[in-house]
């Protein structure tokens, strides 16, 4: 992995589909000079035909429910209401 490049995101500003694609825009927060809180800005988008996206749900629902086994995540059943 010493070739591969790591990148750092605060989120996931916006997922959409377009052109037969699911698109995701990844932000990050910038300061603002006036003290005022961070604006998200834009920064790198992935691209993935509509398989690769199911794949990297199932994938991310498989880790949330491991981190909840083990107490990293608690539900939040007000949100289930």
């Amino acid at each position: 992995m010493a070739d591969k490049k790591e990148i750092f995101a605060d989120g996931i500003g916006q997922i959409h589909f377009a052109g037969g694609m699911v698109r995701f825009d990844f932000i990050t927060l910038q300061p603002n000079a006036d003290g005022a809180a961070p604006t998200p800005e834009v920064f790198a988008r992935v691209i993935m035909p509509p398989q690769g996206f199911l794949g990297a749900f199932n994938s991310m629902q498989q880790l949330i429910d491991r981190l909840l086994e083990a107490g990293v995540l608690q539900k939040n059943e007000q949100a289930a209401e």
